[in-house]
């Protein structure tokens, strides 16, 4: 369980294959703080700390998590948004977000507007937003602003955009998105003819 607020920008350092496996070497500075089978949200993705060197750590992503995040577009130096779990007796700043990746979208526009950014997705698979609720966007927890079929946008403010990887985002670029589970729940329920 996390909350969708970034604790620190990690790099890529390594990526290897084995069978269909990846694994990922990640140089971050929590990884001091880190222990072996511990969880991490990559981007919102949750992978198990599975070897720690120096620091460094490293973490495998199996073929289903390939095909339904961006970790298949990750190279040598890519930025990822990094958050530990969610400590139970703290604060719950973002909103509850699982680790666990619905879908991609593409980043269809982005433009700074007087001091914060906006930025427009789109995907294809069937999911809901709604103005002014939750989205995760590469871990990231954020507040919708335009909601439509199959797309939306949302606002940053500079903290955000310094703090994560938002700064290195551009028109094209995939990302990983986790809607709000409530959202998620209630769209089931209704599907089922409640």
């Amino acid at each position: 369980m996390f909350t969708g607020i970034i604790e620190e920008i990690g790099s890529v350092k390594a990526i290897s294959r084995e069978v269909g496996n990846i694994h990922f070497t990640i140089a971050a500075k929590m990884t001091k703080e880190l222990k072996v089978d511990q969880s991490v949200a990559h981007n919102g993705c949750c992978l198990t700390v599975v070897a720690i060197h120096d620091e460094c750590y490293q973490v495998t992503a199996i073929q289903e998590t390939l095909d339904k995040t961006n970790l298949n577009h990750w190279e040598i130096g890519t930025e990822v948004n990094l958050e530990r779990c969610l400590v139970m007796n703290g604060r719950l700043d973002g909103h509850i977000v699982q680790g666990h990746v619905d879908t991609v979208a593409t980043c269809t526009n982005y433009e700074e507007q007087n001091g914060s950014w906006k930025y427009t997705f789109q995907y294809k698979d069937e999911h809901l937003t709604v103005e002014k609720g939750s989205v995760t966007i590469n871990g990231t927890s954020l507040t919708v602003v335009d909601s439509q079929e199959k797309g939306f946008s949302v606002c940053i403010i500079p903290y955000t955009f310094e703090n994560t990887n938002f700064k290195n985002l551009k028109t094209g670029d995939i990302v990983n998105l986790e809607f709000d589970i409530i959202g998620k729940y209630v769209a089931k329920w209704m599907q089922q003819g409640h």
